[in-house]
């Protein structure tokens, strides 16, 4: 299917304020292809690309193209699917390609996977139940896999944080030296400052219990 796009418009889309607030244009599918249901073009294309999260045109429309494939039931596309794919693509707010591309996978195994469910419920014989059933336990054990790989990419690209002065109340305690570490405090001083100066708080990954308990403490647990 080719959507037509503007000849005209620059394959980079820059995003102007005015569009972040304004609702993603719907996906109108026709016998020549499908396109989107906006009155100006090239703002339509604009909002469907912050919502998916891509600065590159092209990329917006092999995406969306996709999608479209994906929902595809009864040898047609589904306007009510596709138009779930968006709205969920777009609540998980994608931050580039590579964020577009995985999060459209995950709606469209989630799509794949509810369609599964409904033949499994459906199911005339032992065959159609047991295939229905082994395809929907693959696409179930896929998705928090693939949210889990989502996670782990925006956790790696989180940036890190420097404290320049850090002072420590009596009874406590802090490590002094070069420390790298994501989502976490840099504490660089080799040297004692009465003052803590830091630009913002930001929160520990959660660790389990018997990761917080001091080295001695867990040779002495062990038998």
């Amino acid at each position: 299917m080719n959507t037509a796009p503007n000849p005209n418009m620059a394959t980079a889309i820059a995003a102007p304020d005015q569009t972040k607030a304004a609702a993603v244009p719907r996906i109108k599918i026709s016998s020549h292809g499908f396109c989107l249901d906006h009155p100006d073009p090239e703002l339509g294309e604009q909002l469907m690309a912050d919502a998916m999260g891509i600065v590159d045109r092209d990329a917006m429309h092999g995406i969306l193209k996709q999608l479209v494939k994906a929902s595809v039931s009864g040898e047609k596309p589904d306007e009510v699917s596709l138009s779930f794919m968006i709205s969920m693509v777009k609540s998980i707010k994608p931050r580039d390609s590579v964020e577009a591309m995985l999060v459209a996978q995950m709606v469209s195994v989630h799509v794949m996977a509810m369609r599964c469910a409904y033949h499994l419920a459906n199911a005339e014989d032992i065959a159609q139940q047991d295939s229905a059933g082994r395809t929907l336990g693959r696409l179930a054990r896929t998705f928090p896999a693939q949210i889990e790989a989502l996670n782990r990419y925006r956790r790696n690209g989180e940036p890190a944080i420097t404290v320049q002065n850090v002072s420590v109340q009596d009874g406590g305690k802090a490590i002094v030296g070069n420390v790298t570490q994501h989502a976490s405090v840099l504490v660089s001083d080799k040297g004692p400052a009465p003052a803590v100066t830091a630009a913002r708080m930001v929160p520990m990954p959660e660790l389990s219990k018997r990761e917080h308990e001091p080295a001695d403490a867990k040779r002495d647990s062990q038998p």
